[in-house]
C-alpha cells in the first residue's frame, strides 16, 4: 500500500473518531427544465403549482339591499400536476348550511362573473339538493381537466383556467338554498353565493 493511501486512510480515521457530529452540508440544488407551453401559466404548468383561497361572507358580492351575516368559513386548495393537464382540488367549509353548489367563477375582486368549473357536489354541472342542512369539513375533492371547463372556457385547454388563477381573475364561492319560500333570507339561504374568496397563486 502506498504512503499516500495510508496517509489518506489515517486522516479519515482521525476525523471520524474526533467527533460524532456531521459537518453541515450545502442545500441540494436541482435545476428545473420547463416545457414549451403557452401563456402566462407556462412555468406553473411545466412544474406544477399551488393555488388557493380562504372563503368567507366578507368577499361575497350581494344583491342590493341584501345583508350577508353568515359566519361560515372555508378554504379552496388547488394543485396543478407537473405536466399541466390536471388540477386537483379540495373544498373545505365550516359553519354553513344548505350548500347545493360551488364553483370557480371568472371575475376580478368585487365583481360577479360566470361559472367556469363546478366544484360541488362534483365537477359535473349538476347541483345538489336544497335544504340539506349543516355540512362541515372536506365537502368536495377531485380533479379538474380541460373537459370539465364550461361557460366562457368551454373547449379551451386547462392552461386557460390556470391563466385566470395565476392572474387573480378567478374566485371560488359556495351557494346555499334552504328550499323554502323566498330567497336571501339569511345564512343557509343565499343562492347567489354565501361565501367567496379570490384565488391566489401560492407558488410551487
Amino acid at each position: 500500500m502506498s504512503k499516500a493511501v495510508c496517509l489518506a486512510l489515517g486522516i479519515t480515521f482521525l476525523v471520524a473518531c474526533s467527533s460524532d457530529k456531521q459537518a453541515p452540508t450545502m442545500p441540494l440544488s436541482v435545476p428545473i427544465v420547463t416545457q414549451d407551453l403557452h401563456g402566462p401559466a407556462a412555468a406553473d404548468a411545466a412544474n406544477g403549482g399551488n393555488f388557493g383561497t380562504p372563503v368567507s361572507a366578507d368577499e361575497e358580492v350581494m344583491p342590493a339591499g341584501v345583508v350577508n351575516t353568515s359566519r361560515a368559513r372555508g378554504n379552496a386548495i388547488f394543485q396543478l400536476s407537473a405536466d399541466g393537464s390536471e388540477l386537483s382540488y379540495k373544498l373545505i367549509v365550516a359553519n354553513i348550511e344548505n350548500v347545493f353548489q360551488a364553483h370557480i367563477h371568472r371575475a376580478p375582486v368585487g365583481v360577479n362573473g360566470p361559472i367556469v368549473v363546478w366544484l360541488y357536489p362534483s365537477t359535473a354541472p349538476v347541483p345538489g339538493p336544497f335544504g340539506a342542512g349543516r355540512i362541515d369539513g372536506v365537502i368536495a375533492e377531485g380533479t379538474i381537466r380541460a373537459a370539465n371547463l364550461i361557460g366562457p372556457l368551454q373547449g379551451q385547454p386547462l392552461s386557460a383556467l390556470v391563466d385566470l388563477l395565476t392572474s387573480g381573475n378567478a374566485y371560488v364561492n359556495a351557494h346555499t338554498n334552504d328550499g323554502v319560500g323566498a330567497i336571501n333570507t339569511g345564512p343557509g339561504d343565499f343562492p347567489g353565493g354565501e361565501v367567496r374568496g379570490q384565488v391566489e397563486h401560492r407558488g410551487h
